[in-house]
């Protein structure tokens, strides 16, 4: 079924952080919650305690309380944010720092460099999705490369079709032990034709963030806080960088839990945040295409989303190494957070399988039956 994006936006106005007192259906114990009342004009960065909970949005009691005991009884799951209409109804840190501590978002990094890539074509940084890469860092090409590269778009790497050899998975030590990130991913050999296939690597969102770099005159650090941190009252403190200086694109960005969560409220309603368009309206619309699929889960990719169906509903959601979700489901104005054990894996058949269960059987129809 395609998807509904005119559903985007239902509720225009910039989210507010309300709670309620916990109830008796669930047998959760609340030491490790804190009431997330009078954050709304906070900056989210390391110095608003938070560490509770509260229940005041639209979102039925039992079966929000059975979400979270599911999320207590997962080793491996740190934090859970659930908002519904820009109200968040659960917020709990069960194990790993609080909600307001930045954390590592592995690959969620991807979908973040995608809204950085959507706010550059905004602002006419980038020319379109269309444009070579190869007008930016041609330069950056080393001389043994595949002639084909110079014909790799920035759609291509926004959906990891480049074509090139992956340099995540088992490649990925070698790529990041290399001395030049951006002409290692470069000089990759073709394993398709640019276009052709989805092949999950990071290295093309690296190459990705080197060309915004280069188009912009600044740092893919100093882009996020300018076009993300500022009208979001986020923190985003600096993350990895390669031998020559360019943050690593699609990885290893750190923020807070409710740092995800004002993103995805903002995408959810369509790039609009506090009155301020954060993204053009047009770009989140483009996002959730789906272009092409998942290898691994079969689920459709879009511009830096992931894009399914659960219990019924469209869900768009970004995802990271170890089970670092941010689900949006925009039918039911739903914008979900998870962290988790940024060092254990979390496969569609294990942890990644139940945290999309509990959303599917608990977070959705909670929603539904409020």
């Amino acid at each position: 079924m395609p998807w509904q994006t005119p559903l985007l936006g239902r509720r225009r106005q910039c989210p507010t952080l309300g709670g309620m007192r916990p109830t008796a259906s669930s047998s959760l114990s609340f030491r490790r919650r804190t009431l997330l009342g009078g954050l709304a004009g906070a900056v989210i960065g390391a110095t608003v305690p938070v560490s509770r909970v509260g229940h005041a949005a639209a979102l039925d009691p039992v079966l929000l309380g059975r979400a979270a005991d599911r999320a207590a009884q997962l080793d491996q799951l740190h934090s859970l944010i659930v908002a519904r209409d820009g109200e968040i109804g659960f917020g709990a840190a069960f194990r790993g720092p609080d909600l307001d501590r930045p954390v590592n978002v592995k690959s969620v990094s991807k979908t973040i460099h995608a809204a950085l890539t959507g706010a550059a074509v905004d602002r006419g940084v980038f020319g379109s999705v269309d444009q070579p890469v190869a007008e930016l860092i041609g330069d950056l090409i080393p001389p043994e490369a595949d002639p084909r590269v110079r014909t790799i778009t920035i759609g291509h790497l926004l959906t990891m079709q480049a074509g090139l050899e992956r340099t995540s998975g088992p490649n990925y030590g070698a790529w990041v032990g290399s001395g030049d990130w951006v002409a290692f991913a470069l000089s990759r050999p073709f394993v398709a034709e640019p276009g052709e296939r989805m092949l999950y690597s990071t290295g093309s969102y690296h190459l990705l963030g080197a060309a915004l770099a280069r188009a912009a005159g600044r740092s893919l650090l100093a882009l996020a806080r300018d076009w993300l941190a500022a009208p979001l009252g986020i923190d985003i403190p600096p993350w990895t960088r390669d031998p020559q200086g360019f943050y690593l694109g699609g990885n290893e960005m750190v923020l807070s839990p409710l740092a995800l969560y004002r993103f995805g409220e903002m995408v959810r309603l369509g790039g609009l945040w506090a009155d301020t368009q954060v993204l053009s309206r047009r770009w989140i619309e483009q996002s959730w295409i789906p272009r092409t699929r998942s290898p691994f889960s079969g689920d459709d990719y879009g511009y830096g989303w992931f894009l399914t169906r659960a219990g019924g509903h469209d869900v768009a959601y970004a995802r990271g190494y170890g089970g670092q979700m941010l689900y949006v489901v925009p039918s039911l104005a739903l914008t979900v957070v998870v962290t988790s054990d940024p060092t254990r894996p979390g496969r569609s058949q294990g942890h990644v399988g139940d945290l999309n269960a509990m959303l599917a059987d608990d977070i959705i129809p909670a929603a539904e039956r409020a």
